[in-house]
């Protein structure tokens, strides 16, 4: 079972940067490779249980179901349930921590999920560049410029 681990620090206050994540249905509005996004089923974002449905730049729909969500620890857990990937069992965290050295926030981003041995490690690396970095990166350019 391959794990993704991506962290990162991030020049805002935590508040800030979980403001612009903490919304399930968000990612369009901070994430460079999400084009669109809704909840199924009329839910709200922070029910847990609810599934968002995204399409991604190369035009794929993503469909994700929502494990865990807590204001007070800055963290969101999701599973992938439908994707092009060759991807099962999946799991990821999202979780924000205070750096107190500046004020800035500490991210991380991790996911285990279950793959064919000669596909995981390609899984991966496009996951945890692609969607973990990326998204992080465009956190860091959205701050920066404020």
């Amino acid at each position: 079972m391959p794990t993704v681990t991506i962290s990162s620090v991030i020049d805002a206050p935590i508040e800030k940067v979980w403001e612009r994540i903490r919304d399930y249905n968000g990612l369009p509005g901070w994430h460079p490779r999400m084009v669109e996004s809704r909840i199924e089923d009329g839910r709200q974002a922070t029910d847990i249980g609810c599934v968002r449905s995204f399409k991604v730049t190369s035009g794929a729909t993503i469909r994700e179901k929502l494990l865990a969500f807590s204001d007070a620890d800055c963290l969101t857990s999701y599973s992938i349930i439908e994707t092009p990937q060759p991807i099962s069992n999946h799991t990821a965290t999202l979780q924000l921590r205070r750096v107190t050295d500046g004020d800035r926030t500490y991210a991380e981003w991790t996911s285990t999920f279950d793959a064919p041995a000669d596909q995981a490690d390609a899984v991966a690396k496009g996951m945890g560049e692609n969607v973990f970095q990326g998204g992080f990166n465009a956190l860091k350019a959205h701050f920066a410029k404020i």
